[in-house]
């Protein structure tokens, strides 16, 4: 049995792209699909030390990865990245849009610039990924494209995030639209919706939250989770075990809300 299941979980062979994978949620994702097999090309911005470190860690346990510095807020930086790991692997099966920025902003003091930014890194970024990467899954019929968005995005429960919830709420519809139109392809899309997660973070944005010590009396299951939950989450939909799995949105939060 244990045999059967890790070969229906198993990822080898396959080429896996996280964006935002230096730190936090990114780095969990790309370190558990390098474990189940896949070549992994990790992203970040501006931290190279970080994404260069996360790269060291997936081949000193036995893994390949390469490191790609690209601002995926650009569609040409998008579309080069993609290259890059089609070139240096030879396909790109699974796809993961993990970047986003969290602002604080009461919905008023929200400039025109603003919103454009927020959009411009936590939304669109998740299409110029799909819009590079879809073609080349289509040509091997398989694919797996995984959003990872929020649950601010579905509780409503965020105040001063208008734009942030937005996007958040906006990738699901994007899961959704991909994994209609191109499931006849092979290609499966998924949301990962984490809860509170314990993640470095920008506190202060979160300033009009309660404490978290208020917020882990809140969940069922009485704590935080960590990165590695949600990664375990992109894993299976990362599979052939997930592949009936698609246009859905996978919370994981611990019982904190639920639909």
């Amino acid at each position: 049995m244990t045999h059967g299941l890790q070969q229906v979980l198993s990822l080898a062979g396959k080429t896996a792209l996280v964006t935002g994978s230096g730190r936090n949620i990114g780095r969990a994702i790309a370190i558990a699909l390098a474990q189940q097999g896949a070549n992994v090309v990790v992203n970040g911005h501006r931290d190279k030390a970080s994404v260069d470190a996360v790269v060291e860690e997936i081949r000193k346990a036995g893994g390949t990865a390469v490191g790609v510095m690209a601002d995926v807020a650009s569609p040409d930086e998008v579309s080069a990245m993609v290259a890059t790991a089609v070139s240096e692997f030879g396909s790109i099966d699974i796809l993961v849009s993990n970047v986003g920025i969290r602002r604080m902003q009461p919905f008023l003091d929200i400039s025109i610039e603003d919103w454009n930014t927020v959009l411009g890194t936590n939304l669109s970024p998740a299409f110029y990924l799909a819009r590079s990467a879809i073609p080349h899954m289509q040509g091997q019929k398989w694919g797996r494209i995984i959003l990872i968005s929020g649950f601010d995005g579905f509780w409503g429960h965020m105040t001063q995030r208008a734009h942030n919830v937005t996007c958040k709420a906006g990738l699901h519809g994007l899961t959704m639209a991909l994994a209609r139109e191109f499931g006849p392809d092979g290609i499966t899309a998924n949301t990962v919706v984490p809860g509170a997660i314990d993640t470095e973070r920008d506190w202060t944005q979160y300033t009009h939250q309660p404490s978290k010590d208020e917020i882990a009396k809140q969940i069922p299951v009485g704590r935080f989770g960590a990165p590695k939950e949600v990664a375990a989450a992109c894993t299976y939909l990362s599979s052939d075990a997930g592949g009936f799995v698609s246009g859905q949105a996978i919370h994981v939060n611990g019982g904190h809300y639920m639909y």
